[in-house]
């Protein structure tokens, strides 16, 4: 947005592989005090063990990421004192990758890639412009529908901003050919 965003009452609630309750968060972790996010900034949250280019960027760090195969959300309110599913613990979830369902195997296939949350970097699209709680349209079935494009593995170009996807298509270099692009 164009005006920056305190996460003092965002948390990041997770499962790690199956959940112990189906719909209900593990773990419950609250972002540093005094986070925010700036106006029309990001914010990055990496594993202390993370690349250096990653870390020098990076806002906050915490071992509570997930390894492509557990179920990772952003919430807003408070930790219920025991863990609880949104409609029951008094907080909403804005965003996730994953669900809270069960284990998905080695990651979840996201726009009709296999695992790709697993060994792949994930960009949301620049037409996304507010959180998804509904995982399965959120990850969608192809490049079409969904709200990621879905990276090789260590692409960290578009770390640190949000910024439209371009993509390199070549042109036809043969100058005899009716499609020649120099």
């Amino acid at each position: 947005t164009s005006m920056a965003v305190s996460l003092e009452n965002y948390a990041i609630a997770l499962v790690v592989n199956a959940p112990s309750q189906i719909g209900v968060y593990d773990s419950w972790h609250y972002f540093n005090i005094g986070s925010t996010v700036p106006a029309n900034d990001v914010f990055i949250v990496a594993h202390p063990s993370a690349d250096a280019s990653i870390l020098s960027l990076s806002d906050m760090t915490t071992t509570h990421l997930s390894n492509g195969d557990d179920g990772i959300a952003l919430v807003y309110g408070n930790q219920p004192s025991t863990n609880s599913s949104p409609s029951a613990g008094g907080y909403t979830v804005v965003d996730r990758i994953g669900d809270w369902n069960g284990d998905p195997g080695s990651g979840w296939a996201v726009a009709g890639v296999s695992n790709a949350t697993k060994d792949h970097t994930l960009l949301r699209k620049m037409s996304v412009s507010q959180g998804n709680t509904d995982w399965t349209l959120s990850a969608g079935t192809s490049a079409d529908d969904s709200e990621w494009v879905v990276l090789d593995l260590d692409t960290w170009f578009y770390l640190g901003s949000h910024t439209e996807l371009q993509a390199s298509i070549p042109g036809c270099t043969d100058a005899s050919a009716n499609n020649y692009n120099s």
